[in-house]
């Protein structure tokens, strides 16, 4: 019997791993499609400047998700503003020299290739789909002083080329705001709670490893890959983490206001929700903490 409830046990937890992979997949399919348009760019003969294509394509790809369903008109609307704070950071780090976008392209501005907006846009787009694919919850959360945080860690990012690096500082003071902040998540008939800083360092990591594709497919350059290509330097998982903070903070703000920040009382370990409860009418499922 003790046998029995092993392989049991074993088999679910496989079918949720795999549950789980694949409502992130779902989760990523823009960035997915943009990184495969980055990769195409590179072996395809372009009639433009392979910058105005992207620019072009990253439109076209917004067009079809919205079109087909995947993106709703308000979800295009929080991914816009990704892309606009995307463009703003990047035309204050490229002007001071973190890094370039070598090639030519009719669409730059301050020699940042618009198109770039669209991988900001692509984290934003993660964010939305993550809320609503696994019905993210939130608990114990500081609104206010995590938006705080993450408002002085996006400024930091470009003072410190002038003033002192508080980064370490602002990480501190995050794991500060958001300590007993919980993030609850569906897979198949269960439900999930990670820690809010947690999951800040976990898709950070995954944005370093995008970074890595990005950049060896040509998306931009950093000082050290202007001549080969290299790994980014491990630092920037990091940076990737601190900064997930400002996009949570604006999707957070988003969901709040369509009453989708906090958890429902059935969230809570070890209840069970009755049916109908969850969004779509899913059946009834046990919480696991």
């Amino acid at each position: 019997m003790k046998r029995l409830r092993f392989v049991r046990s074993v088999r679910f937890a496989v079918v949720q791993l795999l549950r789980f992979a694949w409502l992130e997949a779902r989760c990523c399919a823009f960035a997915v499609a943009m990184f495969a348009g980055l990769a195409l760019s590179t072996v395809v003969s372009l009639p433009v400047p392979r910058y105005d294509a992207l620019l072009l394509y990253g439109l076209l790809v917004t067009l079809v998700f919205w079109l087909v369903g995947l993106e709703t008109t308000r979800e295009i609307a929080v991914v816009a503003v990704f892309h606009l704070i995307g463009l703003a950071f990047e035309l204050v780090k490229v002007r001071l020299g973190s890094w370039a976008y070598p090639e030519p392209a009719l669409t730059k501005i301050g020699g940042v290739p618009l198109y770039s907006g669209f991988l900001y846009a692509a984290v934003g787009s993660y964010g939305c789909q993550a809320w609503r694919l696994l019905r993210l919850r939130v608990s114990f959360y500081r609104p206010v002083a995590t938006a705080l945080v993450a408002a002085a860690i996006y400024v930091n990012f470009v003072t410190h080329h002038w003033l002192p690096d508080l980064r370490w500082p602002l990480a501190a003071t995050l794991v500060a705001v958001t300590w007993r902040a919980w993030v609850h998540f569906t897979v198949g008939p269960r439900r999930y709670r990670l820690p809010l800083s947690l999951s800040f360092m976990l898709v950070g990591f995954f944005l370093w490893v995008a970074e890595n594709v990005a950049t060896f497919f040509g998306a931009w350059r950093y000082p050290d890959q202007a001549v080969v290509w290299r790994l980014v330097h491990p630092s920037k998982f990091g940076a990737w983490a601190l900064l997930v903070s400002v996009a949570f903070v604006v999707v957070a703000t988003w969901q709040a206001r369509r009453g989708r920040l906090r958890p429902d009382p059935a969230d809570l370990p070890s209840r069970i929700r009755p049916a109908g409860d969850q969004e779509g009418g899913a059946p009834p499922e046990r919480l696991a903490a």
